[in-house]
């Protein structure tokens, strides 16, 4: 915790030297939500982890203002390997200066019949439950040291290995056709949007870890009571149904 305050402090030096910035630090999700609205012309800076991430982006998705914002990250925590595999810099100086100085570029994600997103990938079955998001329990200031330190700043002007656990019996459709069918048991399925065509890669992998892999535009998964990890941090279901669709260039995120 004391190396994630260091590093909160150094991104908040940075930030505010190179633009005006308005630093917030929410004590809830409903602060961090109220915030993230009153953003006005700034470009938000999520200062955390993955979680934080994901939950800005899942914000403005719902909110239907996901197109007109622009995204800038510096990784803090344990949990960033999103952030890393989208192309933010891991040094917290070198993610700073990418937020002020980064081009926006435009990324695909994938969004679910339920309107939940995606940005980095989808896994079932899960491999644990340990990656429940943190905004379900735990006190104010454990999620904020967590997850939701971040800033408001205005401009100056890997592939799908065989998931642990049991085969599971699921239909994966792809676009409409069927890759496997509830006969086939299979040891896990990993979907991750592509860069910015429009399209997911769906890998599947059997029983007897034998893989095959397409590309689509849509992904349905039915079977009994499934579960589903996304992007490594957010736990999904039980459900017996879900589609996951892509859509190109939804988000934009500052990148070097």
């Amino acid at each position: 915790m004391r190396a994630d305050g260091e590093s909160v402090r150094i991104a908040k030096d940075v930030l505010c030297a190179g633009s005006t910035a308005k630093v917030c630090l929410p004590q809830s999700p409903a602060d961090f939500a109220k915030a993230l609205a009153k953003r006005g012309v700034r470009r938000p800076v999520v200062v955390g982890d993955d979680r934080a991430l994901l939950r800005a982006v899942s914000l403005l998705h719902r909110e239907r203002e996901l197109a007109d914002a622009v995204f800038s990250m510096v990784p803090v925590g344990a949990a960033v390997s999103l952030s890393r595999s989208l192309g933010v810099p891991g040094g917290t100086v070198e993610a700073a200066r990418a937020a002020l100085d980064g081009a926006p570029r435009r990324l695909d994600l994938l969004v679910d019949d339920s309107d939940g997103v995606v940005l980095g990938d989808l896994r079932i079955p899960p491999v644990s439950a340990t990656g429940t998001d943190p905004e379900d329990g735990g006190p104010p200031w454990l999620r904020a040291c967590r997850s939701l330190v971040r800033g408001l700043a205005a401009r100056p002007s890997g592939p799908a290995g065989a998931e642990a656990g049991p085969p599971a019996r699921l239909r994966i459709e792809a676009d409409g056709a069927t890759l496997v069918d509830l006969d086939q048991p299979v040891r896990g399925v990993c979907v991750t949007p592509s860069a910015g065509d429009g399209l997911a890669r769906v890998e599947v992998r059997d029983a007897e870890g034998a893989a095959v892999s397409v590309r689509a535009h849509t992904v349905t998964v039915t079977g009994e009571d499934f579960r589903y990890r996304a992007d490594q941090v957010r736990i999904g279901g039980p459900v017996r149904r879900r589609t996951w669709s892509v859509r190109a260039g939804a988000w934009r995120l500052a990148l070097p």
